[in-house]
């Protein structure tokens, strides 16, 4: 199987040993891991062109495997990185099973220290905006469309293993 390997992990100071450390890891359970990195960008781009090369590129990885498994961390805040949740939505779209790994094993609210506002009956964050209330660790469009797994990536390639074996 082939599992694009979607995270702000690229963004890493060892992005590349990081994403080979990934790729050994799938092919521990048998899979071939593809990683954004694995593109070399032509080295006469940059700017907008290169955006719309890396673009292109990742989102035909995506074409080209047969599940994302994604780093659901948080990243710059208490949510995954917009680049990640895209590339999450663009595979579902797609009809690519995902899967994703968060160290997370509190729901939104305690997350984010969310207070109840009585007057209005709802949870609110520190700039009063609702926080929603369903138990799930991470935003309920990618808890419902994605298999979560708490722990790393290690974790989810053994219970996507395991989920194969069930299906």
């Amino acid at each position: 199987m082939r599992i694009y390997l979607a995270g702000f992990d690229v963004f890493r100071p060892d992005a590349t040993a990081h994403g080979d450390h990934l790729k050994q890891l799938c092919a521990s359970f048998g899979h071939e891991g593809l990683f954004p990195l694995d593109n070399a960008a032509p080295s006469h781009l940059s700017g907008a062109a290169l955006a719309q090369w890396i673009c292109r590129a990742n989102l035909q990885l995506i074409d080209n495997c047969d599940l994302v498994m994604a780093n659901a961390n948080h990243f710059r805040g208490h949510e995954p990185d917009s680049g990640t949740v895209f590339e999450m939505g663009y595979a579902h779209a797609k009809g690519k099973p995902v899967w994703a790994y968060t160290d997370q094993d509190r729901d939104l609210l305690a997350q984010t220290g969310a207070r109840w506002h009585a007057q209005e009956s709802r949870h609110v964050d520190s700039q009063g905006y609702t926080v929603e209330d369903f138990g799930l660790p991470l935003n309920l469009m990618l808890a419902c469309t994605a298999r979560i797994v708490t722990g790393d990536a290690c974790a989810c390639l053994k219970a996507i293993a395991d989920g194969a074996a069930a299906d």
